[in-house]
């Protein structure tokens, strides 16, 4: 019974007062009844009437009690009680201090931890990139939402699939984080199916990733002998060693390569057979949900294109506009390349040269494969009803600074597969055409491996696979731009949102590059890699003394003046105010960037191509 309304509230709080008020006169006439009895009946009838009376009292507190217990005065007190408990637990709560207010673990999560707590979640995030604490106190078999489209869920699949090995690599991963990765392709994989699950250990130091991982490996066995192998390297070799040491001991027909910190949603591995059956010439990749490293909930992404800017990073965009004509958002939808996470006929994949054994550590091993699966014969697809949920790391295990790896394995995909196009690959990274000192190591064997395949060029690919990549072929110069008179400070995009730029001192990091095209453009603060997106323009107001950043197709509409001549080791003025680019000093003695009559300042830019490279 729950009051309502003021009335009811009210009434409540009289009926609690009035039955501790009765009660406590209840115990005074019981605590007294035998005293009473003695001197009543002792002394005379008028002793007896007032006895008469007191029975009388006793009866009517008796009637009294039951009519209150008729209104669950014990609901009422319980109330009492239980909001007296969560006044005290919400006091204990306050005093608890919050350690870590800056870490990305406890922004939305942790509440109510004790300090002791806090502590160790916190390092164990620190130590894996995501809430290993509450990971071990997850059950291995917890349900996920299916996030399914409808039509994937009412689709049939052959009864005759290929046989499946999943591979699932890993360093340094959390246990728990491993064992429900196993556990949910067991329970979410027909048993006829899955062939294997091969663990690929890529050296890792955690002492739970020995005896404690061989135990589980023993309950598994027990429930299914033989399903589990394992591989462990004796030396950190990288991702792209580790996919292929799972690869060349798999038997099963397709072969899954996944992360190990991952959860597979029920009926995955289907829909990939099944189109595998149809073609063995395509690689195929689920669409992946997120798991937050936080709370270690699902977040539901659309399925969407694996492809990647031209350093190679990756990233997701739109399918062709011919998928969504169709109208039919289960349906595989081609693909430029892939995100890691992949599924292939084992044996189509080793005639198409798996994975570049020379790619070091992290990074571009996915692109290469995406790029010459296309070029020697095969394609790439997106399987919407397959859903994978994967951990988003706050941090990856392998390198502080992953862009060191990426850098040198992006060079050596470019080197061997982009043709002409390969520059653009410097370009992304700020490295001169010629001589920029990066080791790729050999690619001699990757490159006989294109004779053999009889590849295509990669125009073709640009043509008919990618061509939202933006060829950049008409780029004159780029990198940072600095004035001869001050060479210690650099042209910079300046604050973001804003459209001033400004000059910083040279550090040649992203805001502060720029790119001029023989059209007279001139950007600042980066380049975009595709076709769909704008850069940001330098423009000359016309009016005033400094220059703005004006996204291109804006400055194109509002008609600014945003076309400059420039060559290196000379002024850049602009073409329809005739004024130059320059810097002055300003009242505060710092240099400002200025744009004015033209006095012949110098500018120098970090890279300049010339007629021979251009041609090359």
């Amino acid at each position: 019974m729950r009051p309502k309304g003021l009335k009811g509230v009210l009434l409540f709080a009289f009926v609690a007062s009035s039955l501790l008020y009765l009660a406590t006169i209840w115990r005074d006439v019981q605590s007294h009844s035998d005293r009473l009895h003695r001197v009543i009946y002792n002394d005379s009838v008028q002793g007896r009437g007032i006895f008469e009376r007191l029975e009388k009292m006793e009866t009517k507190i008796e009637r009294m009690l039951k009519a209150v217990n008729k209104l669950q005065p014990a609901t009422v007190l319980s109330k009492a009680e239980n909001k007296a408990e969560k006044e005290d637990k919400k006091e204990n709560k306050m005093v608890v201090r919050k350690l870590f207010p800056n870490s990305a673990l406890f922004k939305k999560w942790g509440e109510g931890l004790s300090e002791e707590e806090q502590k160790e979640a916190e390092d164990l995030f620190a130590k894996y990139g995501y809430n290993a604490f509450l990971s071990d106190r997850l059950p291995l078999n917890r349900e996920i939402p299916d996030t399914r489209h409808p039509r994937c869920i009412q689709k049939k699949y052959p009864a005759d699939l290929p046989s499946l090995s999943v591979v699932l690599i890993y360093l340094n991963e959390a246990l728990s984080i491993i064992k429900r990765a196993i556990r949910s392709i067991i329970d979410k994989t027909p048993a006829s199916l899955l062939r294997e699950i091969i663990l690929v250990d890529d050296h890792s130091t955690n002492e739970d990733l020995k005896e404690k991982l061989d135990d589980y490996i023993g309950v598994i066995h027990e429930e299914r002998a033989g399903l589990l192998k394992r591989v462990v390297h004796k030396e950190q070799l990288g991702l792209t060693q580790a996919r292929l040491s799972g690869w060349k001991i798999a038997t099963g027909d397709v072969v899954a390569i996944l992360d190990a910190h991952i959860e597979v949603h029920v009926q995955w591995a289907e829909p990939l057979l099944a189109r595998i059956k149809e073609d063995r010439t395509v690689i195929l990749t689920p669409v992946f949900d997120r798991v937050n490293y936080d709370d270690l909930t699902v977040t539901h992404y659309v399925p969407a294109a694996d492809a990647f800017d031209w350093a190679l990073w990756c990233m997701y965009e739109s399918f062709r506009p011919e998928w969504y004509e169709l109208k039919d958002e289960s349906l595989p939808a081609k693909s430029p390349s892939i995100m890691g996470i992949f599924v292939a006929d084992r044996k189509f994949f080793g005639e198409i040269g798996s994975l570049d054994g020379g790619m070091k550590i992290y990074g571009g091993e996915n692109v290469e494969l995406g790029i010459r699966v296309w070029l020697c014969g095969g394609s790439v697809e997106v399987i919407p009803c397959s859903k994978i949920a994967h951990i988003e790391r706050a941090s990856k295990p392998y390198l502080p600074d992953l862009s060191i790896t990426m850098k040198r394995n992006a060079l050596r995909v470019a080197e061997v597969w982009m043709d002409e196009y390969k520059y653009n690959v410097n370009i992304a990274w700020n490295l001169p055409l010629q001589n920029h000192g990066v080791d790729m190591g050999d690619v001699s064997e990757r490159k006989a491996l294109r004779e053999r395949l009889k590849c295509k060029p990669f125009k073709w690919y640009l043509d008919n696979v990618y061509p939202m990549l933006d060829p950049l072929k008409d780029l004159v110069a780029y990198g940072a731009l600095i004035n001869q008179l001050k060479p210690d400070l650099c042209i910079d995009q300046g604050p973001v949102p804003g459209s001033t730029p400004i000059l910083y001192s040279c550090h040649y990091f992203a805001p502060q590059r720029c790119y001029y095209r023989t059209n007279g453009q001139l950007y600042v603060g980066g380049i975009k890699s595709h076709t769909y997106n704008s850069n940001r323009c330098l423009v000359d107001p016309g009016s005033g003394v400094y220059p703005a950043l004006y996204e291109c197709k804006t400055a194109k509409q509002k008609k600014f003046n945003m076309f400059w001549d420039f060559k290196q080791g000379s002024s850049i003025l602009n073409r329809d105010t005739k004024r130059c680019l320059e810097i002055a000093q300003g009242e505060d003695s710092y240099y400002q960037l200025i744009v004015q009559h033209c006095t012949g300042q110098i500018w120098n830019i970090q890279n300049y191509i010339t007629e021979r490279e251009a041609r090359v």
